[in-house]
């Protein structure tokens, strides 16, 4: 075993409560170090979008600040997708949950990147949910990556027709 997966989801202990993640920011840090302690490559995944509108910031920020701590190998982001509807999961948030739309989760994207303060992560979000794809290495690539989320954003705002939502999906 070389590398491990984890789905981190977010750094913010709210959200993660929110959704019955079982884990909390620090036990996520701890075992993060741990893992490259023992020698071990990490791979984190975070869900744009999981703390919906309302989370989104303090999404973002304390997922940046977990990332930032823990210096991982790779950082891929992945937006929540709801398979079976959000019934259950919005259940956990006693009705204060609201989707994003695609201009709110390149915002939150945007938030995320802008408070890394990573080495050398490889970064990917070009998971099939994700409706911007980003590729890169942080720090290294940060500017590049912020300037195709801004031009991304623009695109969206001017297109609404693109906008994750828009035809009921």
């Amino acid at each position: 075993l070389g590398l491990i997966y984890v789905g981190a989801e977010s750094g913010d202990d709210t959200v993660l409560h929110r959704v019955d993640k079982g884990e909390t920011y620090q036990s996520t840090v701890d075992s993060l170090n741990r893992a490259r302690q023992a020698g071990l490559k990490t791979s984190v995944m975070l869900l744009n979008g999981l703390g919906g509108k309302r989370y989104s910031e303090q999404h973002a920020s304390a997922s940046a600040r977990l990332v930032n701590e823990t210096q991982p190998d790779y950082l891929a982001t992945l937006v929540l997708t709801f398979y079976k509807g959000p019934q259950k999961f919005e259940a956990g948030f006693n009705g204060e949950y609201e989707e994003m739309d695609t201009v709110e989760l390149c915002e939150e994207i945007k938030m995320l990147l802008e408070q890394t303060d990573l080495q050398s992560t490889i970064f990917r979000s070009d998971h099939a949910s994700n409706h911007l794809v980003l590729k890169g290495v942080l720090g290294r690539d940060k500017s590049k990556l912020l300037g195709q989320v801004d031009d991304a954003i623009k695109h969206f705002k001017q297109h609404p027709e693109y906008r994750h939502g828009y035809f009921g999906y």
